[in-house]
């Protein structure tokens, strides 16, 4: 079986990096910030394309990211853990159905039978990409997977649900976004990181996609208050600080 899945792969601060706000707080500055893959991205959805890749499953994973010269570094990190081919459409959005119109947009050219993603970015954590690129693309979709594999023309697909776990059959083509169980994650070796180096890296014109959504303003959380400490003798005390600070009794 020739099956040819491609990976969606998306560039997020990372979580140590300090945030800040610029131009009264209507930008994300990306000042001093480091970048990485997205981890639902990497250590779930890429991970298990290239075990399908491994197994003979699939013949050839390719990735996907929106966005501007300074993804590179990041799609090249996707490759060196052992994607085939990057592809890097040259715009830069925050608008969750852009980017999935403009991957859906390169993807209908390559005739791809699974694509992957993360559940989330965790930047924004909209959780929306899987379902719109299988609208977009006119695919079953299957959301949160926890296990994915593929027999033939099929796929069985486990997800967690409310209170139980979930298994569903599919026919290929299908959009499967990924969570944790999928795959454990890896690091890229040596050997990966210089064949990166030369793996063909396309940069393609934005398809013409309207704006649904902009950013109107961001704002810090509340700073966290301190700490009150009460000695294990004194539960009158914490029964009483629960029910008329935290008012959580």
């Amino acid at each position: 079986m020739y099956m040819k899945i491609l990976v969606c792969i998306s560039q997020v601060p990372d979580t140590t990096s300090k945030i800040a706000f610029a131009d009264n707080n209507t930008h994300f500055s990306s000042q001093g910030v480091t970048f990485i893959i997205n981890p639902y991205d990497e250590w779930y959805a890429l991970v298990r394309a290239l075990e399908l890749k491994e197994a003979g499953t699939a013949t050839a994973v390719h990735l996907v990211t929106v966005g501007k010269a300074d993804a590179e570094p990041v799609i090249r990190k996707a490759l060196a853990l052992g994607g085939d081919e990057a592809i890097r459409i040259d715009t830069d959005s925050h608008d969750p159905y852009v980017i999935a119109a403009q991957i859906a947009e390169f993807a209908k050219s390559g005739s791809y039978d699974l694509v992957l993603c993360g559940k989330e970015s965790i930047d924004y954590n909209n959780g929306v990409m899987g379902a719109m690129l299988a609208e977009l693309l006119d695919m079953n979709y299957i959301g949160f997977a926890s296990s994915v594999n593929i027999e033939g023309s099929n796929a069985t697909v486990k997800r967690e649900i409310e209170g139980g776990e979930e298994t569903d059959t599919c026919p290929l083509p299908l959009v499967i976004s990924c969570q944790k169980g999928v795959a454990e994650a890896r690091i890229p070796n040596m050997r990966g990181i210089m064949a990166a180096r030369t793996k063909p890296l396309k940069v393609v014109p934005p398809a013409d996609v309207q704006i649904l959504s902009t950013v109107v303003s961001y704002e810090m959380p509340p700073a966290k208050t301190g700490v009150k400490l009460i000695t294990p003798e004194n539960m009158d005390e914490l029964v009483s600080l629960l029910h008329s600070e935290a008012k959580v009794i």
